[in-house]
């Protein structure tokens, strides 16, 4: 199992002006940033298009790099969605480009101080949180979420947040335990907030009849 020295920070971009949005970089020492949107680009927060964002970050000295297509949560593969057009993301922690994303930030991580970005203001709204913060954890990655306030908040504080929201055990009980609590509550965030494709949840209906 790989190990880093320092965690990898997820952040969203939300609607922070470009001055804030770099300061929490700065804040936390950051060097490169890795964007995860799939389409990296934003009607409503245009400091944050591909272009734009990448000149500010080469300014300030910070690395940016695009793993939207490998890490994004909008997979162009339709094999990553359920049959109701919803992602599915242990489909999608499963595909091949999925995987050489994670390795390209943990390789990262071992040189730099990297935050993976996408655009949700709440780490629990976002596949960040849902989905590549534990395929991280798994390889020996700490992972920590930048809130909007500056401070870090650890992944697993985060985790029981979203426990604690659907007022399941932290600890598990005597039916489940801590790891099953957590997969469960995955789960169910997961169905509130993974991207559904209207296109493709009208084809699996008209599969199943």
């Amino acid at each position: 199992m790989n190990t880093t020295q320092s965690p990898v920070y997820t952040i969203g971009h939300s609607n922070h002006s470009p001055e804030a949005f770099l300061a929490l970089l700065e804040e936390h020492a950051v060097d490169e940033v890795v964007d995860v949107r799939s389409s990296p680009a934003s009607r409503y927060n245009p400091q944050f298009n591909h272009g734009v964002l990448s000149d500010a970050l080469e300014r300030a000295g910070i690395f940016y790099v695009f793993l939207g297509g490998e890490l994004g949560g909008r997979p162009a593969d339709r094999s990553c969605y359920d049959e109701d057009g919803r992602v599915s993301y242990p489909r999608l922690a499963e595909t091949e480009p999925f995987e050489d994303g994670i390795g390209r930030v943990v390789r990262a991580a071992d040189e730099r101080r990297v935050v993976v970005m996408c655009s949700e203001k709440e780490p629990l709204d976002c596949h960040r949180t849902l989905l590549l913060a534990g395929e991280l954890e798994q390889r020996g990655v700490a992972v920590e979420h930048i809130l909007a306030d500056g401070s870090a908040e650890k992944h697993e504080d985060t985790l029981n947040r979203l426990i604690d929201t659907l007022k399941l055990p932290r600890n598990g009980d005597m039916f489940r335990s801590r790891d099953e609590v957590v997969s469960e509550a995955l789960v169910r965030q997961a169905n509130k907030v993974a991207f559904v494709d209207d296109r493709l949840a009208g084809a699996g209906r008209e599969r199943a009849h």
